[in-house]
């Protein structure tokens, strides 16, 4: 019996699902919305039918397959107690029972855990990307927010309560921008892809600059693919967007080796596909910022893993570590 997991993604905007077996392979996707509306119990009614539909798919395929579980990466998650707890990039207030409520449509899997979507890409990372071999790193996901996960001595890092590994939440800049939080002046407002639009703007405004590719962009219409297009075609307000981004990631890493000393930090998102107008500003930064002893020893490599398959194949691995404890 060939087995499979279920790997789940739940971002700001979008739920990426997927069916992936122990070599890493993602089988069968699809993406729902992840909604505004703030109705959990909609949602999960949702989930249920897209996580339905992709375990037909897969055993049309092969009929021999098992389903041994699901594993979730989200927003804020409790990897201790199946919850998703006052997420700021997500509708649904409060604390969620999350696991709670998916198991009760799916009583016959032998596993279901849940980790931070951040932790999730982490896992995925190390047994199946660019961290395979590496005890120590972290990795950086930029997208909607900015989340973390980190891997000490080969562990993944929960910390007491389950929450350790914001990075994101770090303060960059004191009684700066609001962040999705609520806080002021996070790398997340700066270095998210929201927080390159509103670079972006800021940046349209102080110089007027009528004349850019950007000048003509709504806000809710701009994103990070079409600040890179810009940058690509020579515009500087662009051009400029990026390397204030990478000032500041690069500053926010710099803090993060400090407290870790880690191999390797990972950067894993859309605004990555950028390449070297992101990576390069950020290395730069993060040398200027380093203590000395910390110099030229750390790595800024982008993920190793599809875009769309990191976190899904992360949170599925999380089922199957969850399986092998259970032997």
């Amino acid at each position: 019996m060939k087995k499979v997991a279920i790997g789940i993604d739940i971002g700001g905007t979008n739920t990426a699902i997927g069916v992936v077996n122990r070599e890493g392979d993602v089988l069968v996707d699809q993406c729902i919305p992840t909604p505004t509306h703030g109705n959990i119990d909609l949602y999960i009614e949702d989930l249920t039918v897209a996580i339905r539909d992709l375990i037909k798919s897969v055993k049309l395929l092969n009929d021999k397959t098992e389903v041994i579980g699901v594993g979730i990466g989200a927003p804020n998650a409790n990897y201790y107690t199946g919850t998703i707890e006052h997420a700021p990039n997500l509708s649904f207030k409060g604390i969620v029972h999350f696991v709670d409520l998916l198991r009760k449509k799916f009583a016959d899997m032998k596993v279901m855990a849940i980790t931070n979507d951040a932790n999730a890409a982490a896992i995925g990372e190390m047994i199946y990307g660019g961290a395979k071999g590496m005890k120590n790193f972290v990795i950086f996901t930029l997208g909607t927010g900015v989340g973390s996960g980190i891997v000490v001595n080969g562990d993944l890092v929960y910390g007491h309560d389950g929450f350790a590994g914001e990075c994101g939440h770090m303060t960059l800049i004191p009684d700066g921008r609001l962040c999705g939080c609520g806080g002021r002046g996070h790398l997340e407002a700066y270095c998210s892809a929201p927080g390159m639009k509103r670079t972006a703007f800021e940046l349209l405004a102080k110089y007027n600059a009528t004349d850019s590719l950007l000048a003509s962009k709504c806000f809710n219409d701009m994103d990070s693919k079409m600040i890179y297009e810009a940058a690509l075609k020579g515009d500087k307000i662009a051009q400029e967007v990026f390397a204030l981004t990478g000032k500041w990631l690069g500053q926010g890493l710099a803090d993060t080796v400090h407290h870790l000393s880690p191999e390797a930090i990972f950067l894993f998102g859309g605004p990555v596909a950028a390449g070297d107008y992101i990576l390069n500003p950020t290395r730069e930064s993060m040398e200027q910022h380093l203590l000395p002893v910390f110099k030229n020893k750390i790595k800024i490599l982008p993920s190793k893993l599809k875009l769309g398959d990191a976190a899904i194949v992360g949170a599925s691995a999380l089922a199957f570590n969850e399986l092998e404890k259970m032997k």
